[in-house]
């Protein structure tokens, strides 16, 4: 038996039981969870914004130790240290083929399979992770190693936050050294598309937040010019750019109030990405005569159109090499019965990423 925060219908609060975890079976693997980040996308799945079979184990940024494995698995071993890949693909399926392992058909199969019970009921792992529990159970192929130099806590946020973020500039935007970048959002994800502008050279990184505490971190980030959410957003941008607009601008927020300014502020011909997860309530319009007048491409980016198991070893390598700095992301820890709280801090805007420790 382990504990774990469960959650039984949209909308209800957590409850932290005792759940009934099986042993792993073929080509799986078990993990003691050290930390687990609270995503939004596990806000979106509690209040039913994204679909979700239930009742559930929410959590899918996860890091811990394996504790065994079952028949087959040669990939890892118990006592290693590894991340969790919520989204594991295939290898196999069309999109795998054609390059595009971040689409992959069956990646999050197991989110729609019961992987535990309490009290004899059925309990679904989120995400295909379940990483809200002090063990979960997940295939062979959703282990990654960590480098002993990135600590656990830090590697959790790799699963997720960071790998979308920096994904989406790398990757999705495949940004330019010296490129003009526009960050709109700065929870976990937009903080690491900050850190992945500067990977990648940009020239100037701007970035858009209501709150100031969060304008201050990005700076430490690499961004080079901050704004406070509320102003005439693309006259502003400009007044930075020679009057152009940014190159490259990402709406990390998935609103249709924050995806339209952040598209007027994008040059002639730049690129506007949208990392973050918006409701199909969201609608954006645009006139058919600015889309062709402007040539702006307009982009979805799932994951950070990585391949987690290339791209999640590159992340953990620049982490253990100092060129990202996973653990200012990180706002505080709380155990299972803190993640109701956490939810809160992270809707009203209050959290980067938030931690919890089983």
């Amino acid at each position: 038996m382990v504990r774990a925060a469960v959650l039984s219908a949209p909308g209800e609060s957590l409850r932290v039981t005792e759940l009934d975890l099986p042993e792993p079976g073929p080509g799986q693997v078990r993990v003691r969870i050290a930390a687990t980040g609270v995503c939004h996308s596990d806000l979106s799945l509690a209040r039913g914004t994204l679909r979700q079979a239930m009742p559930v184990v929410l959590g899918h940024e996860s890091a811990g130790t394996v504790v065994s494995v079952g028949e087959g698995v040669t990939s890892t071993a118990p006592g290693a240290r590894v991340v969790l890949c919520w989204a594991p693909p295939d290898g196999t399926c069309w999109y795998c083929r054609q390059g595009e392992p971040w689409l992959c058909e069956t990646s999050s199969s197991a989110a729609s399979v019961p992987y535990a019970t309490v009290d004899g009921q059925d309990v679904y792992p989120g995400l295909s992770t379940a990483g809200f529990a002090e063990e979960t159970v997940v295939s062979a192929r959703a282990v990654i190693p960590v480098p002993d130099e990135v600590p656990l806590e830090h590697a959790a946020l790799v699963g997720c936050a960071v790998m979308t973020g920096v994904g989406a500039v790398l990757n999705t935007a495949k940004v330019r050294a010296g490129q003009s970048v526009l960050v709109v959002g700065l929870g976990g994800v937009g903080l690491s598309v900050v850190q992945g502008a500067r990977l990648a050279g940009a020239g100037s990184v701007i970035v858009v937040d209501r709150s100031p505490d969060k304008l201050e971190l990005a700076r430490t980030m690499g961004a080079t010019e901050v704004l406070e959410a509320g102003g005439e957003l693309a006259k502003q941008v400009r007044g930075l750019t020679d009057g152009r607009g940014a190159d490259h601008a990402f709406d990390c927020v998935g609103l249709a109030d924050t995806i339209r300014p952040a598209w007027s502020a994008t040059r002639r011909g730049g690129v506007t990405t949208i990392v973050g997860i918006g409701g199909k309530e969201q609608q954006v319009s645009f006139t058919a005569l600015e889309l062709f007048h402007f040539a702006r491409t307009i982009q979805g980016c799932v994951y950070g159109s990585t391949d987690p198991l290339v791209d999640i070893p590159r992340i953990l390598g620049h982490a253990a090499e100092g060129r990202l700095d996973l653990g200012a992301l990180i706002s505080g820890t709380v155990g299972l019965d803190g993640i109701d709280g956490a939810f809160a801090d992270m809707a009203a805007g209050t959290a980067v990423r938030t931690l919890v420790v089983p």
